[in-house]
């Protein structure tokens, strides 16, 4: 169909706003100059746009080592002992010359040397009471306690650091914070050659209805054993002063029975054929009935409890090193 006169116009129009849209009038002149289209501002958009992304990348480069510089020194800076009037028990602990720690023997973590020779007390807790008084540039002061005291002396202000071990419990946290560094916890043993026992590759395959746990009536374990192991068999016995029912496990009375990991090295050591659940690493990593264990201070005492913690956390290999020392001779 021929174009009117109208159309015509309307074409012409469009043709020029398209061409003033989409210009190409600068192609001919970059062709010359041998560059490809819209080289030079392209060239410019590009060059700029690297500069920007190179000031955001040191920026951020520069924020990522702040942030690292600062978590390097964080640790450090919790370690350095509070300025004077930030912890008032430190304040008094420098001017009285002295770190008072209740002590009662509580092995591996706390050992008392009776024989006269040597170094009185060792193990971990002593260790890291040592570290504390290094810091803060006093000596030791070991104040006996009891079962009874070890806890109340404390608040009474007799010692600063119960460093007796310790398990944490719901009722202790009540009354006193903790610094944590080791854990107790139980392993299940029995006779190497009994197959219920040896059938056995984790602690849940002891909960079978063909297998006798024994245990001391009374004991730490009772409940713990009758709520884990629903559908075994028990056995309870009288605690006659010993570790564990260890009589009635050789005597194939029962096939397996609870003991704390720690006395389980020793143990193991002197009666041959027996094996234990965890198996690895000599059940010394059981977190079978687990408890924290750690030592204490009275409460409400912030920056004390912080700078303790911070120190605890910055020699914790040397306390695991000095344990798995008191448990390797063990009798």
């Amino acid at each position: 169909m021929p174009l009117t006169g109208e159309d015509t116009l309307k074409t012409r129009r469009q043709l020029a706003v398209g061409a003033k849209r989409y210009d190409y009038s600068g192609l001919e002149a970059a062709a010359q100059a041998g560059l490809r289209p819209s080289a030079q501002r392209v060239s410019g958009r590009t060059r700029n746009g690297r500069e920007r992304t190179m000031k955001r990348s040191e920026r951020a480069l520069a924020a990522a080592a702040i942030f690292a510089a600062l978590a390097l020194a964080w640790p450090a800076a919790a370690q350095e002992v509070p300025q004077p009037g930030a912890s008032p028990r430190i304040d008094a602990i420098r001017k009285a010359g002295a770190l008072r720690v209740a002590v009662l023997a509580n092995a591996p973590w706390l050992i008392e040397n009776t024989t006269g020779a040597g170094e009185h007390w060792s193990g971990p807790a002593w260790v890291l009471a040592g570290e504390y008084a290094k810091r803060l540039g006093v000596k030791v002061d070991p104040i006996l306690v009891s079962h009874e005291t070890k806890i109340p002396v404390l608040a009474a202000n007799q010692a600063d650091i119960s460093i007796t071990a310790l398990a944490e419990t719901p009722e202790r946290d009540k009354v006193v914070d903790f610094v944590l560094y080791s854990n107790t916890s139980v392993c299940m043993f029995g006779r190497a050659d009994d197959p219920r026992f040896a059938r056995a590759k984790t602690v849940d395959d002891l909960n079978q209805p063909d297998v006798t746990i024994a245990y001391f009536i009374g004991g730490a374990e009772e409940g713990w054993v009758k709520e884990r192991f629903p559908k075994a068999k028990f056995l309870g016995v009288a605690n006659s002063g010993a570790t564990a029912p260890l009589e009635d496990i050789m005597a194939r009375r029962a096939d397996a029975a609870p003991i704390n990991r720690i006395p389980w090295v020793p143990m193991n050591r002197k009666v041959k054929g027996l094996a234990v659940l965890p198996s690895a690493n000599n059940c010394q990593d059981s977190k079978e009935k687990a408890q924290p264990v750690g030592v204490a201070i009275d409460k409400n005492q912030p920056a004390f409890l912080a700078w303790l913690r911070a120190v605890e956390k910055s020699i914790h290999p040397r306390l695991e090193a000095a344990e798995q020392k008191v448990i390797a001779q063990m009798q």
